[in-house]
């Protein structure tokens, strides 16, 4: 009895050693699965931080700040254009104008005749990564084109202009009668403020869109001869502007940026200039626009 309660003994001994020498394998199994796990977590997590700094956008960050200079093409709508003065009250109906730009040249790139192309000049401020606040002069051309026939209505003191209005219309083609324009131009002073989005997003390359709205007031440079008077040539506030706008903004080594922009407005110009006296005279109108625009700019940081 005494042997094999020895032997017995022993048994149990041995299963106690091999019961606990069991438990620390599958607890040491268990402590190197969490930390081989918890280091792929990591691992991937720093990969995923790397990733996502690679992708960040460098063109869309709060109090980022880009300047851009272009040149546009416009149209515009036809226009009621109304004119009141010394012996004359009268509505012409239906003007078409276009715009004047520049034979393709030295022009567009010469400092001391740039102004002379119809140019396009913003500064913008992120307000907030995907938000900016845009100071924009839109430096557009309007010339009424003059040889067409327009409707006319209201009176005219002066026999020899009241002859020139026929059944109730008048040809612009004399332009004894009338020369209108806007040539130095359709100036749109404008804010507004753009919503961005990127759309690709490499190291060096990102493409980024935009859509938004602004509002401003006009301040053209009038030319406007009337009934053989002296020309009204200069720069007054003339109105008011709106428009809607989107853009694509190609950003290029993280800050050369090619803009190009499409953009839908009104205007309205209710004291238009047509003298260089003092007189009351002046012409007033309204017409809807289109504009496109391309050109290069630069983007820089206000905040590290």
């Amino acid at each position: 009895m005494q042997i094999q309660f020895l032997w017995l003994k022993r048994i149990k001994t041995r299963y106690k050693y091999i019961r606990t020498k069991k438990v620390k394998k599958f607890f040491a199994a268990v402590v190197a699965f969490v930390a081989l796990n918890t280091a792929t977590a990591q691992q991937q997590n720093e990969s995923g931080e790397t990733q996502h700094k690679i992708d960040e956008s460098s063109f869309l960050k709060k109090g980022k700040i880009f300047v851009f200079y272009g040149w546009n093409r416009s149209w515009y709508g036809n226009s009621d254009i109304n004119f009141s003065g010394n012996g004359y009250q009268f509505q012409l109906n239906g003007v078409h104008a276009t715009d004047r730009p520049s034979p393709f040249g030295w022009d567009y790139v010469n400092p001391a005749w740039f102004t002379v192309t119809q140019y396009d000049f913003r500064i913008g401020y992120f307000l907030r990564k995907d938000l900016a606040l845009v100071l924009g002069i839109d430096h557009m051309k309007y010339v009424m084109k003059q040889d067409q026939t327009v409707g006319f209505s209201g009176t005219i003191s002066d026999p020899h202009y009241a002859a020139m209005v026929q059944n109730g219309q008048v040809d612009l083609s004399n332009s004894e009668f009338l020369t209108f324009e806007h040539t130095d131009g359709l100036n749109y002073e404008n804010i507004g403020i753009e919503k961005y989005k990127s759309l690709i997003n490499h190291k060096n390359l990102e493409l980024v869109w935009s859509y938004g709205a602004g509002l401003g007031f006009m301040f053209p440079k009038s030319n406007v001869k009337l009934f053989g008077n002296e020309r009204s040539d200069r720069f007054h506030v003339a109105g008011m502007g709106t428009d809607a706008r989107a853009s694509l903004n190609l950003i290029l080594a993280k800050h050369w940026m090619v803009r190009l922009e499409g953009k839908a407005g009104y205007i309205n110009m209710w004291d238009i200039k047509t003298t260089l006296n003092n007189k009351p005279d002046k012409a007033r109108q309204d017409f809807v626009f289109g504009q496109v625009l391309a050109g290069i700019g630069y983007t820089f940081n206000t905040k590290k």
